[in-house]
């Protein structure tokens, strides 16, 4: 299925750096300006323990991607127009962003 880009937050490395290498790493995106946290949601379902941080960026500029193995594909679709295997939270999230639903504190 598709799903946002996302990833861990390496020791002695800050939520933003994470975002800012995850991104590069999986989508090739080179992030300008400071990543700005919009939600916080508790993965307990799936990770007991686990919290999502939900970051946007407001400008990047695209390169080759340097992780390749664990993304087999990205795209970049409107959020009107998701492919059918868009999952639950990543369909909840973009209604978050950019409907104006509220931010469900569950992932």
């Amino acid at each position: 299925g598709w799903w946002l880009p996302g990833g861990g937050v390496d020791k002695g490395e800050t939520t933003q750096a994470a975002v800012v290498r995850e991104l590069r790493e999986e989508a090739g995106l080179i992030v300008r300006g400071e990543p700005r946290l919009l939600s916080v949601h508790s993965n307990e379902r799936f990770f007991p323990g686990d919290h999502v941080l939900v970051f946007r960026i407001d400008a990047f500029d695209l390169t080759e991607r340097t992780s390749h193995g664990e993304i087999a594909e990205i795209g970049w679709f409107h959020p009107d127009a998701l492919p059918e295997d868009t999952t639950r939270a990543t369909r909840a999230r973009l209604a978050e962003i950019f409907g104006g639903v509220a931010p469900d504190p569950n992932w």
